[in-house]
């Protein structure tokens, strides 16, 4: 296999790694119910000027499986964190006891955990997509060495070994998306 090649593949796996990384990022924001610091990663606060993520003006723990506590560094962001809490729309109801806001996570309905799965196979057909976007580009860049000299013999193989990388990804894909599935629908 040429150096060409073997760029082309690295940069391939790079690019599908990301995608990848990006999904396995995304399931960690659907709950499943129960308590994960995650839940509030999409939460901004309007504090000094700024929106800032909730997590950079509080300490974020889990105290048990059903209930998140936010214990803000300064107590005069109490009131704002619990209004971006509001705002933020995620079905949870914070609680303000004058030194932290602590969420209790509400037992899902059976439609909800439904509701919850079909978001997370979206989100694994999104990530099947970059695959194979990534899998064009890589295509794209064998059949330019393909006209450049690339021999007719090295050229089937690279797109052979192009199709083998795609495919190792999406059953990784597969795998997530099954154990967030799993994961969703245990009661």
């Amino acid at each position: 296999m040429t150096p060409e090649v073997k760029q082309c593949f690295s940069e391939a796996k790079a690019a599908m790694q990301k995608a990848l990384e990006h999904f396995a990022d995304e399931l960690t924001k659907i709950r499943a119910g129960k308590a994960n610091p995650a839940m509030l990663d999409p939460v901004r606060v309007e504090m000094y000027g700024a929106q800032m993520p909730v997590n950079q003006l509080a300490t974020i723990s889990v105290s048990d499986a059903k209930t998140i506590v936010i214990t803000p560094f300064d107590k005069n962001s109490l009131a704002e964190i619990e209004k971006a809490i509001f705002q933020a729309n995620l079905g949870l109801t914070p609680q303000n006891n004058g030194e932290t806001v602590i969420i209790s996570i509400p037992p899902m309905t059976e439609d909800r955990r439904k509701d919850l799965v079909k978001q997370a196979k979206a989100q694994a057909e999104d990530c099947k997509v970059s695959l194979r976007n990534c899998r064009k580009s890589g295509l794209d860049v064998i059949k330019g060495l393909k006209d450049d000299g690339l021999s007719e013999d090295l050229a089937r193989d690279a797109e052979s070994e192009m199709q083998n990388i795609t495919n190792g990804f999406g059953n990784r894909v597969d795998e997530l998306f099954k154990a967030k599935e799993a994961e969703v629908l245990k009661v």
